[in-house]
């Protein structure tokens, strides 16, 4: 939300879903943000830019499952964008969802372009679970995925179609034998697929161990923190459970594949004299993703 204020996107629907803190930043903190805010900067478009490559390819005859989807807005900004998929499906723990579909329904600008996405009878909206034609919210716990699967296929998931899974640091959370199970479910159920995964990597160094060590002052257990090791790791994890092809990058190479007009735009937009830690923290993030593709799309 505070990047969003700033300028270094656009996402008209983040508002209804965040609140924008209104007290004044010491320095510092508004140095760390500004730093935060370039990283996601990069996070959002490069994620943006694998979504869109399958969207195209499939010509949006496809479905798009987004795992730990929390408050994300990427529904309403594909709709924006002419770019809907067959069927976008969120998952994300039910006391999540209530709050996500608490809002939906409380905002016109978010139920508006559900309801025009719509076509026959069956809209249903509960407090925990919301599913129309072209979106649906499934509340439901990824540790399980047979669980998973049910409740999507309730939804209408279609094992058929070309799918792509999204998970922007989620698997981190899980145990790496839970996310094993998850990621080998998706590569066995659809024969046409596409996971992209953002997440920590080089977790082993110093600059690592901080953030780990700062995380679990918050309360914050990455129970599968091992699995971020290194570009190398983040690979095997993918090939081992079942997905033909596979690559990852970290967020400093993304960065420097991005429009450098653009770059240049949000550089300006504030001050980034924390150059070497943004370096660094990029050098800790990273985006995988990995195909399995019986119809050589």
């Amino acid at each position: 939300r505070f990047a969003v204020s700033v300028g270094y996107w656009q996402d008209p629907y983040i508002q209804y879903f965040v609140r924008q803190a209104k007290e004044r930043k010491a320095p510092e903190i508004n140095r760390g943000k500004s730093v935060c805010a370039a990283g996601y900067y990069a996070r959002v478009h490069g994620v943006s830019y694998l979504i869109k490559a399958f969207l195209e390819r499939t010509q949006c005859n496809c479905q798009v499952v987004n795992l730990g989807a929390g408050m994300d807005t990427l529904f309403w900004r594909l709709k924006d964008e002419n770019l809907l998929p067959r069927k976008y499906f969120e998952v994300d723990f039910p006391m999540i969802v209530a709050r996500k579909i608490h809002n939906i329904r409380s905002k016109p600008p978010l139920s508006k372009p559900i309801m025009e996405s719509h076509s026959g009878d069956s809209l249903l909206i509960d407090s925990h679970s919301l599913d129309s034609s072209r979106y649906s919210i499934v509340g439901a716990d990824l540790r399980f995925s047979s669980d998973l699967e049910e409740k999507l296929k309730k939804h209408s998931l279609d094992v058929h179609l070309p799918t792509l899974l999204v998970a922007e640091c989620v698997l981190v959370y899980m145990s790496p034998q839970q996310s094993a199970n998850l990621l080998k479910w998706a590569a066995s159920t659809f024969p046409v697929a596409m996971v992209i995964n953002y997440e920590q990597v080089n977790m082993g160094d110093r600059f690592g161990q901080i953030m780990i060590e700062n995380l679990q002052r918050r309360h914050c257990n990455l129970a599968g923190v091992e699995l971020c090791s290194s570009l190398h790791s983040q690979r095997e994890r993918l090939l081992v459970n079942g997905w033909e092809n596979a690559r990852a990058i970290d967020m400093m190479k993304v960065y420097s594949f991005l429009p450098q007009a653009d770059v240049k735009r949000i550089e300006a937009l504030e001050f980034l004299d924390e150059k070497e830690l943004f370096e660094q923290l990029m050098q800790h993030y990273c985006i995988c993703w990995a195909s399995k593709d019986s119809s050589n799309l």
